[in-house]
């Protein structure tokens, strides 16, 4: 019987990757695309260099709260500005780690706005509109994204026929093992994308293995009508391709709600039974969710659950997430099983929030040989 343990599913994977051939792995990924400002909001300045910041939400809310029916002057102090969007962090992560990639989004509109310059470098990059704005706003408990999204009103299916063609939108999905469509709730029109996508492409496209991956992004803004219809419209690919939904910890709690699922009070808990759930109910290819913890995930051969290096004082936060849905997608097309895939989506992330930065296949190989345990 095959070892299971953390050790012996980190050293399988990191045998397994530096022998990977990932360049002829192809992707499409999109339709976002932000401007992301990563910045911390000031507790107490000492001097024009020196500043204690808001450490947590809670204190940050209570500041906001002490301003009702007066008024408030809250300082931010911005630390990088950096390619955003689930679309195009997913897209470098994933050109990062050797795979040949295509990025479809909104990253600036006749001209590539700077901040995707250094994506360019290393994948294809298609725009179709200007490109959204985040102040994304760190906490050691989490984050508080506020967006600009006006230039999500022009991510449709007739921008994407109009500056992208039906014929090219064919040959990027024949060439293309990998499919990811992310960010739903703050495109509208992602219901009417996936149907013409469906209805429109995948018929003309030849038959192959092929995977979709679907990130909701946080629908809580989204009512439970409409998430619950998105959750219904992905039916649409299951002719086509094997669809993974990747979910965070609160966004599987919602879907759970939409689709009149139980919760248990401690839901970090139970995630791999709640993965296992939530495919059989969607009837769905994978379905995986990832806490800041670790991850667990389903599909129709069994589900398993894996215990991630997670860190208390990240270098970075902002774009964890979509690092672990890059690991985990990119360690399935090579063949990995579910947990060694989970063990990758973790190790993608952990290298990430530690470094600031997407690691190689090279980088994954030795940090995976010696993964460290979670803080």
């Amino acid at each position: 019987m095959a070892d299971t343990t953390r050790a012996a599913i980190c050293l399988a994977v990191s045998s397994k990757l530096s022998k990977a051939d990932v360049a002829s792995i192809g992707a499409v990924i999109g339709l976002d695309g932000f401007v992301d400002e990563i910045a911390q909001v000031v507790d107490k300045r000492a001097s024009a260099g020196e500043f204690d910041r808001l450490t947590t939400i809670e204190g940050f809310a209570n500041r906001i709260r002490e301003a009702r029916g007066q008024s408030a002057n809250i300082e931010v102090v911005v630390k990088l500005q950096k390619l955003g969007g689930n679309g195009p962090i997913m897209a470098n992560a994933l050109a990062a780690i050797g795979l040949g990639v295509t990025c479809i989004g909104s990253l600036g509109y006749p001209d590539i706005h700077p901040v995707f310059h250094e994506l360019a470098k290393h994948a294809r990059v298609l725009s179709i509109a200007e490109a959204c704005h985040t102040d994304a706003l760190e906490f050691d408990d989490g984050k508080i994204m506020l967006g600009k999204l006006t230039p999500t009103a022009e991510i449709t299916w007739d921008t994407l026929v109009s500056r992208i063609g039906i014929d090219e939108m064919v040959s990027l999905v024949a060439s293309s093992r990998l499919i990811g469509t992310v960010n739903w709730t703050m495109l509208p029109y992602m219901n009417d994308i996936w149907r013409r996508l469906a209805a429109d492409v995948l018929p003309e496209v030849p038959p192959g293995e092929r995977t979709l991956f679907v990130d909701l992004a946080d629908p809580e803004k989204r009512t439970r009508e409409d998430l619950r219809t998105g959750l219904d419209v992905l039916a649409v690919f299951k002719p086509f391709m094997h669809v993974i939904l990747g979910l965070n910890l609160k966004e599987a709690t919602q879907v759970a709600a939409a689709l009149d699922l139980p919760v248990s009070a401690d839901p970090e808990k139970e995630i791999e039974a709640l993965a296992v759930a939530i495919r059989k109910k969607m009837d769905l290819g994978t379905v995986v969710i990832h806490p800041r913890s670790g991850g667990a995930a389903a599909d129709a051969n069994g589900s398993a659950s894996f215990a991630g290096p997670f860190v208390k004082h990240p270098k970075i936060s902002t774009g964890a997430g979509d690092h672990f849905n890059a690991g985990f997608v990119a360690g399935r097309l090579l063949g990995l099983n579910l947990a060694e895939s989970l063990c990758m989506g973790t190790a993608t992330s952990g290298f990430y929030v530690r470094s600031a930065a997407s690691p190689s296949l090279a980088n994954l190989v030795e940090f995976i040989r010696d993964l460290p345990a979670p803080q």
